[in-house]
């Protein structure tokens, strides 16, 4: 059975690079499709779809022959065709895609609940070796390679990202020179979310407790559970239990902008998939998402989406 194959194969991976998985995840997780790569002890990745079975917890554990690494965590990214798996619909929804970054050795508890669809991209490099890649550029990053414990952060998609991935998912490995172009790949899909990352606001980076990180997560989903009107920050700061300072400097810190600009952008992607999958009409998507001046809609969506939503509308 190619899903009994699948797995075998990804636990053979695993055990290579020094990766635990867990007994649970293996025997949890219907694995549709996996693909494995390592240049060790520099760089390993893994893409893998699945679905979970059985709801159960992991505690995450660094790949213990990648040293010092560094995990850049892509989910939910992959084409249709790659998670698809065996067909059958789940009737519970997959979580919206999003990148993380924080340190292979990261304590954290994750949750495999039963019926989800998953696919992801996982890649652990050594942080010596990806400073080798940034050369003088990595001061600005410094956050992933100072205190390096402390830092957890999340990017958002982009449309270079989204292609690289899908590129990789579609190699052929039986062409030649196969690991050498992972590996190109790799760097590339790297270089997107770095392009992406040096975009992010300037803030200084503290160490955050986990309670404080589930407190921002909870700003965020209820920031864009409300996108056709903004959420006063006095309810925001009560969802968060800290004060305002404090809570949007910890915004800032894990999702890279503050926390009106934050809610904008995503109120531009939805009137983005409003126009392109409901096929609303430009004012209809503007009314729909809290916008009162069609002439304001039109100019904050061409600030993020670099045209105007009616010539977006037209090419979609």
């Amino acid at each position: 059975m190619k899903t009994e194959k699948d797995l075998s194969t990804f636990l053979q991976f695993t055990n290579k690079i020094g990766y635990d998985i867990g007994k649970d995840a293996a025997q949890n997780l219907e694995v549709h499709f996996q693909k494995t790569f390592d240049f060790m002890p520099e760089l390993a990745m893994f893409m893998m779809s699945y679905t979970v079975k059985k709801t159960f917890s992991r505690q995450t554990q660094a790949p213990r022959f990648i040293e010092d690494g560094i995990c850049f965590y892509f989910k939910n990214i992959l084409a249709a065709d790659k998670s698809e798996g065996t067909g059958e619909k789940s009737n519970v929804p997959s979580a919206a895609p999003c990148v993380h970054v924080f340190p292979a050795s990261r304590i954290s508890t994750s949750t495999f609940k039963k019926g989800h669809q998953v696919n992801i991209v996982t890649l652990f490099i050594r942080a010596a070796y990806l400073k080798s890649f940034l050369k003088d550029d990595a001061a600005q990053f410094g956050y992933l390679f100072n205190n390096r414990n402390d830092f957890l952060i999340e990017e958002i998609m982009t449309d270079d990202i989204l292609r690289t991935v899908n590129e990789l998912a579609k190699i052929d490995e039986t062409s030649i020179l196969t690991a050498y172009y992972y590996k190109l790949k790799a760097m590339e899909l790297l270089f997107h979310l770095f392009t992406s990352l040096s975009k992010r606001e300037k803030t200084a980076h503290s160490k955050l407790s986990q309670s404080e990180i589930d407190a921002i997560y909870k700003v965020r989903a209820k920031l864009i559970s409300s996108l056709s009107a903004p959420v006063p920050i006095s309810e925001l700061k009560q969802i968060a239990a800290m004060n305002e300072l404090k809570m949007r400097h910890i915004f800032i810190q894990v999702f890279g902008m503050g926390i009106y600009d934050y809610y904008q952008y995503w109120r531009i992607k939805e009137a983005a998939r409003l126009l392109r999958e409901q096929r609303l009409s430009v004012s209809q998507a503007g009314y729909e998402l809290g916008f009162t001046n069609l002439s304001h809609f039109s100019r904050v969506f061409e600030r993020h989406m670099g045209m105007k939503p009616k010539k977006y509308a037209m090419l979609s």
